[in-house]
């Protein structure tokens, strides 16, 4: 089994040791670098090529805010989890809405910082409905109404059953429930998935989600009015 590579951005020594000393010991990971800031990432990405890059939100030169923009806009980038100590933060949801594919808590056990960059090196986002709700009421303020006139702009572009398909990646389903829900095979619910991404420009499931909540297609009447 080719092992997933992993690429740590942390300003702080001791929290990259630590988690270098505990994906040491999984035979599936290894770690390919290690940056203490921002302005390093993309040198690192093109000289060890990771799969993953688990990446510290503040640091003092370039944060990880910053260079998950600048890794997301580049082909075949890798695929960025973000670490953080806190649930709701504005720069997490901006690093989500720039195409990270989840985030970790700093204090989150071994077990499921590991489990967290093998699922997002399979392509599953690393985010619970309910996390990405509180991120995204916690950022809601005054930008709230711009936000919903542009994602709705950008959800036109879909037809019925790929808006249909995107609410229902909002609530957080998986591609075997989207595909009871809506009588569909869980081809068809891949295919709808890719071309969602596709023609919204989009990275990845969570990008759907935001703009789905966004548009205000999870709103309880789910019309968004």
């Amino acid at each position: 089994m080719t092992a997933i590579r992993v690429l740590l951005v942390d300003d702080d020594p001791l929290v990259r040791a630590g988690l270098s000393f505990m994906m040491g010991g999984a035979d599936d990971i290894r770690i390919v670098g290690e940056a203490a800031d921002g302005g390093e990432v993309e040198t690192l990405v093109d000289r060890t090529r990771p799969d993953v890059v688990l990446m510290d939100i503040r640091m003092p030169t370039v944060d990880g805010l910053t260079a998950t923009e600048r890794l997301r806009a580049r082909p075949d980038a890798p695929q960025v989890v973000v670490l953080t100590t806190f649930h709701a933060d504005e720069q997490v949801l901006r690093a989500l809405r720039a195409g990270a594919a989840g985030f970790v808590l700093k204090d989150t056990p071994p077990a499921e910082i590991l489990d967290a960059v093998r699922r997002v090196a399979a392509g599953d986002p690393v985010l619970s409905p309910t996390v990405t709700r509180q991120l995204m009421e916690h950022a809601a303020g005054t930008a709230a109404d711009t936000r919903r006139a542009r994602a709705r702009e950008r959800i036109a572009a879909l037809n019925d059953r790929e808006r249909e398909v995107a609410v229902a990646v909002g609530r957080g389903l998986a591609n075997a429930d989207i595909a009871t829900e809506l009588f569909m095979s869980v081809a068809t619910v891949k295919t709808h998935v890719s071309r969602i991404l596709a023609k919204l420009d989009l990275n990845n499931r969570v990008q759907i989600a935001l703009l789905a909540y966004d548009a205000g297609l999870l709103d309880a009447d789910g019309d968004g009015d």
